[in-house]
């Protein structure tokens, strides 16, 4: 009975602790976001701004009309998919820094079928320039989860680097093979009617892609806590040399990783390309994986917190935007605003991995007093 009674009260002592870490982690981010703000309100001091005017000015911007209101969420919807690209990746505490390369590797997908294809039905060049987006990219960042799991390469670099290779081939093929008609401009031209995404509310930006990008999310957790490969991809990122005891093929892991990484980001190109802009433009958003790297981190890499972490990523650059277009603000104080809330997030996950390192070290001293 007292074994029972042991293991019961273990059990517990284990949920709480789970609870509880989750907990401390929404706080922390709560608390991170409001230091975040703090700061930036301070730098406003400096520019004659009131900190307190301003941010009450974002939100009635932000959401001052239907259109507004809409344009947050198309803008979350690409920085839903690459900060997933970046945290898929750090579950198994790998660095995926090349999604900005990525997403451009799907814009091309995306265009080039879109372009090639677009006297199909809607349903068929959507679905094909989707598959096609994710296949390239995925394509090509799994060769960065080759090189980590063969020759042992520093992912952060190889990644990165490939953003540079990524960016030439598309002012290559922008100045090239895809082109625009008049030969004019480093762009590709409009995409037809029938490759593009349909609005979710007419006159906006607002697509059906935000739905699939939520819906990537879903999967994205399912896969990471409800799936046998989810588990080795997070055995990996907690313990390699255990994972690898234990019979897990981290190289394949590596790979695999990389693959849906690429994959995810991709498709944000997909969504932008199709959903919003309706053709490739030499350098367009070109902030979108630093962004996604922000995002991720603001959401702690959970793909739940990723979807929040978007929304008010947008909703800052979508009030910030017309706040500065008002004022003397410049345009700069909304990145300084994401930035500082970013750093203090980072700062709060070292605070709590201290603790946590501080509270394990404190409990196998009393285990070891009790025996």
């Amino acid at each position: 009975m007292s074994h029972l009674k042991n293991r019961s009260n273990s059990v517990k002592d284990l949920f709480l602790d789970k609870f509880n870490n989750k907990l401390v982690l929404i706080l922390s981010s709560v608390f991170s976001i409001f230091m975040g703000l703090t700061v930036s309100g301070l730098l406003m001091l400096f520019l004659n701004q009131n900190p307190v005017e301003a941010y009450k000015l974002i939100i009635e911007f932000a959401f001052i009309d239907s259109y507004n209101i809409a344009n947050i969420f198309a803008k979350s919807t690409p920085l839903i998919l690459t900060a997933l690209a970046f945290g898929f990746a750090f579950k198994a505490k790998l660095f995926n820094i090349g999604a900005q390369g990525q997403f451009y590797i799907g814009v091309l997908a995306a265009v080039f079928v879109s372009l090639k294809l677009g006297w199909m039905p809607p349903f068929f060049v959507l679905s094909l320039s989707l598959a096609a987006s994710f296949a390239a990219a995925g394509i090509w960042a799994s060769f960065i989860g080759y090189f980590k799991a063969y020759f042992n390469a520093n992912e952060f670099l190889v990644s990165m680097m490939s953003t540079y290779v990524a960016v030439a081939i598309m002012d290559y093929l922008l100045r090239g093979p895809l082109q625009e008609s008049k030969g004019e401009y480093p762009q590709t031209d409009l995409i037809p009617n029938t490759a593009k995404i349909p609005t979710f509310i007419n006159g906006t930006q607002f697509h059906y892609g935000f739905f699939a990008a939520v819906g990537a999310a879903l999967i994205i957790y399912y896969i990471l806590w409800h799936t046998r490969l989810g588990f080795h991809i997070r055995a990996v990122g907690q313990n390699r040399n255990a994972a690898e005891f234990s019979g897990i093929n981290e190289k394949k892991i590596f790979i695999i990783v990389f693959l849906i990484c690429g994959g995810l980001a991709g498709i944000a190109g997909f969504m932008q390309v199709n959903g919003i802009n309706h053709m490739a433009v030499q350098g367009f958003e070109a902030d979108i994986g630093a962004a996604g790297i922000g995002v991720a981190i603001l959401g702690n890499a959970n793909p739940i917190g990723i979807v929040f972490a978007a929304l008010l990523f947008s909703t800052l650059e979508v009030g910030g935007l017309m706040l500065t277009q008002t004022s003397s603000l410049p345009s700069s104080i909304i990145g300084i605003m994401q930035g500082s809330v970013v750093i203090f997030v980072v700062i709060s996950y070292f605070i709590n991995n201290k603790f946590n390192i501080l509270k394990r070290k404190r409990k196998l001293i009393n285990n070891g007093e009790e025996i």
